[in-house]
């Protein structure tokens, strides 16, 4: 994936940049710890305007962002929130919903400001956006921000790495398969949450009956 990377940047430049980093914003396993610093190195030898591969970088999470965020409004908090209701549905309840939907509600600013700086999260932060339905114009701003210091941060350090500029992919990795860890212990912590409540509120059901049969 690397090599087609930098052939893209190559290639087609700072707008290369920018598709590879829209990309990056939708489907997360697209490394923007490969990218942005390539691209910073890239500049350094001059095959680059930094400044324009910055601000293509910028319009591209913008534009990524954008996708996931209407996919939330499409989705629908309403929606979400009677699927939740289902018994198939094993990931959260609706109370677990309702809470999420509080406290973005009340932290979404800095939750969209933070989570653009995390791997994996600064992709996935953009549904709620769209679920809870922030202002378009607030979330576009935190978006433009959050990513700009990102991409900012990492096109700078391959710009003073060099050739080099692969190490901040090698220290960012770990980082990286981390937070992804995390989210699926997560998930599967919900599921088996899930599982247990409704087992529980079955046995409840059953000695309920039991108790009315005898009486």
């Amino acid at each position: 994936m690397t090599d087609r990377i930098v052939e893209l940047i190559n290639q087609i430049g700072e707008l290369g940049v920018g598709l590879l980093i829209l990309l990056e914003t939708v489907i997360p396993p697209i490394p923007s710890e490969v990218v942005l610093p390539f691209a910073g190195f890239a500049a350094a030898a001059g095959h680059l305007n930094p400044y324009l591969a910055w601000a293509a970088a910028t319009v591209g999470s913008l534009l990524g962002a954008y996708v996931l965020y209407w996919l939330g409004v499409a989705l629908s908090y309403e929606r979400l929130h009677h699927l939740a209701g289902r018994p198939w549905f094993l990931l959260f309840g609706q109370r677990d919903l309702d809470r999420g939907q509080r406290f973005f509600e009340a932290r979404g600013e800095v939750v969209m400001l933070v989570g653009r700086c995390i791997p994996f999260v600064r992709s996935v932060v953009s549904v709620p956006a769209g679920l809870t339905r922030m202002s378009f114009l607030r979330f576009s701003l935190l978006t433009a921000l959050g990513s700009g210091v990102w991409n900012a941060v990492f096109i700078y350090a391959g710009y003073r790495l060099g050739d080099d500029y692969a190490a901040v992919e090698r220290y960012l990795a770990p980082v990286s398969k981390a937070v992804v860890a995390i989210v699926l212990v997560v998930l599967v912590w919900l599921v088996a949450r899930r599982l247990r409540e409704r087992r529980m509120a079955r046995a409840r059901e059953t000695v309920g009956a039991g108790s009315r049969e005898a009486g």
